[in-house]
């Protein structure tokens, strides 16, 4: 089965300050583990840039201006929320992790890949509607899934995500839409504060899995096999978005869920086996959080390594 990797290098230019935990080097670290002769069959494509159209169909479009409006000078950065800046290279880094995912559903819609993997950078799933929050400027998975049914037809599309904090934005802009599914394992309690399992869309499209703190492979497997799985099972998408935060890693800083690298090769598995079974395998994961530089990079590669195997 054919891989298709979206990345591009000016997504290394989103700069939020020298502390902050989502920087350039975990771009870096991915796709030095990515020179390995294990992916020597991986297909590089270069992410295009995202459109204001392809944007608005996930996102208010005075959201969308009020970025785009966004000009910081070299080396200044401004101030979105607590968590969330922009630098001179961000909005266009977003933009391409946008038409990342955009061009990614291109190829598995039509057929010119198996699955893809769109490794760019900021993330995106804390975008809401109409705000920026958690690291996050637009909502690529959620652009790709709107674009599915507005470019291929696609009835129903699923979104489902690992990342150890609850992919708030995808659930607001996913709320009220019928054909759309999100389903999230996450620690709970945990930033952003939203993911209880009573959260569940206004046409039962939400399903939330939230997992305590301490949280290990094994609990999560179950989470996944007995919860998630089934429920995207159920609803029988057209086509399976993946938001892949690796953040759920045990050495990572920012929660307390304590999987493995393993896990992540588990799941990427699982995934797998439930597109090909749903939706003639059509399979585009988004890179989200994970904020151990080397935890990150071997669970990444992993997952990466096991989509290429098929």
């Amino acid at each position: 089965m054919s891989t298709d990797l979206y990345t591009h290098p000016v997504c290394l230019e989103h700069d939020p300050g020298p502390a902050h935990p989502e920087g350039p080097q975990r771009l870096i670290r991915i796709m030095q583990a990515l020179e390995a002769e294990t992916f020597r069959g991986l297909r590089r494509q270069e992410a295009p840039l995202g459109t204001v159209d392809h944007l608005i169909l996930a996102h208010d479009p005075g959201y969308v201006a009020a970025i785009m409006e966004l000009d910081p000078a070299p080396g200044e950065r401004l101030a979105l929320d607590a968590d969330t800046a922009v630098s001179a290279g961000s909005i266009e880094a977003a933009l391409r992790g946008a038409g990342g995912a955009v061009a990614a559903v291109d190829a598995v819609m039509q057929g010119s890949a198996g699955n893809a993997f769109v490794a760019t950078r900021p993330p995106g799933h804390h975008a809401e509607r109409a705000r920026a929050m958690g690291f996050c400027l637009f909502n690529s998975a959620a652009v790709a899934a709107r674009h599915a049914q507005a470019r291929w037809g696609a009835e129903r599309v699923a979104v489902v995500d690992f990342d150890v904090h609850h992919g708030n934005g995808t659930q607001d802009i996913f709320w009220d839409h019928e054909n759309l599914f999100y389903a999230s394992s996450h620690q709970r309690p945990c930033y952003p504060g939203t993911g209880a399992r009573s959260e569940t869309g206004s046409a039962n499209n939400v399903c939330n899995a939230p997992l305590p703190p301490g949280t290990g492979g094994r609990a999560f497997r179950t989470a996944w096999n007995d919860t998630i799985l089934p429920a995207v099972e159920t609803f029988r998408p057209d086509l399976l978005i993946v938001s892949a935060g690796f953040d759920a890693h045990a050495a990572d800083p920012l929660a307390q869920l304590e999987l493995q690298t393993e896990d992540f090769g588990w799941l990427a598995t699982a995934l797998l086996a439930c597109a090909a079974a749903i939706c003639r395998g059509r399979l585009v994961s988004v890179l989200e959080g994970g904020y151990d530089l080397e935890a990150l990079a071997e669970s990444c590669a992993l997952y990466i390594s096991t989509l290429l195997r098929g």
